[in-house]
């Protein structure tokens, strides 16, 4: 019997690390309890209680693009707004030089793994919206174990047949890189002062928003991001194609697109936008009418709709 007791005492001890070792498991990490988590290339204000829902704004997009969403969800939902650094007004950081989506994205995956997944919660639903979009298809295709579901609004796994149907990335490139260089070339340049005002719908941002509240504030979030992260997050998504690997995403993606008559005919705009998720196993896509590329913008009570049925589908 007294050789037994230091085996038990030893098992006991083997236990007892084995239940800590658990415990500490299902706690999240020290850092992803701030309301801010600040990333290398990204920031995570994180608000809410319940099922966790990461969103993901598009190019030059700060976290506000998804305020009225935020201000709806997060008495249900544990949101977690990205924003890339460079965005918002922030400091570029590490984002100013080098590609930017790929470690962008690597980013907000391990965010997930880190601060919801390890933490014992399940994968959680991710919304892109533009650029965003393309950032959690790449997330769900690498990183399927961190993807609950996923809602792409107005993005396509690859946007170069959108310029030029039969286009390759390659074919992408030197258009990309001209037009990355005029972005980037705006960087040190004096910015405009004073409130911004609506360019109006002739202006570039007319084909992002078809309402002037919309347009203004398109403009604003183009003039606080630096342009060299948006020339260079362009010139990324413009040579970014995806379609080979939407065979590899498990988690059910639901497809928001918008379509303005006066922009692209109804049939047109579905033939752009649906036929680049063949391959996806649960697939399924909405049009919203009467929109340009912002759908929060423009049509806010048919986006809350989508999005509140895409969050309450098990």
């Amino acid at each position: 019997m007294r050789k037994l007791l230091p085996i038990m005492a030893l098992f006991a001890l083997l236990v007892a690390n084995l239940v800590a070792t658990q415990a500490r498991a299902a706690e999240p990490d020290a850092a992803c309890a701030a309301p801010l988590v600040e990333g290398k290339r990204i920031t995570v204000k994180v608000e809410g209680e319940g099922p966790d829902v990461v969103l993901i704004p598009g190019l030059s997009s700060p976290r506000a693009v998804w305020d009225q969403a935020a201000e709806r969800l997060k008495g249900k939902y544990r949101l977690h707004l990205v924003q890339v650094r460079g965005f918002g007004g922030g400091d570029a950081g590490i984002n100013a030089a080098g590609p930017v989506l790929e470690p962008m994205m690597q980013e907000i995956a391990d965010y997930i793994d880190d601060c919801i997944t390890d933490a014992g919660r399940p994968a959680p639903a991710i919304v892109g919206h533009s650029l965003g979009g393309l950032t959690g298809l790449m997330i769900a295709a690498r990183t399927p174990q961190e993807v609950g579901k996923l809602m792409v609004v107005d993005a396509v796994p690859f946007i170069g047949t959108i310029f030029a149907p039969g286009a390759t990335a390659e074919m992408m490139k030197p258009r990309a890189e001209a037009m990355a260089a005029a972005m980037r070339a705006q960087f040190g340049k004096p910015k405009p002062a004073g409130p911004v005002a609506d360019p109006g719908a002739a202006s570039m941002v007319g084909s992002m928003s078809n309402t002037p509240a919309g347009r203004t504030a398109v403009a604003g979030w183009m003039r606080d991001a630096d342009p060299r992260v948006s020339a260079q997050l362009f010139y990324d998504d413009m040579t970014t194609d995806l379609r080979g690997e939407m065979g590899q995403i498990a988690a059910p993606v639901t497809l928001l697109y918008a379509q303005d008559d006066s922009a692209m005919p109804a049939e047109a705009a579905k033939a752009a936008f649906e036929p680049q998720y063949a391959g996806v196993a649960r697939f399924k896509a909405q049009m919203v009418p009467g929109s340009r590329h912002f759908i929060m913008l423009d049509q806010p009570e048919a986006f809350a709709k989508a999005l509140d049925a895409f969050l309450a589908e098990k």
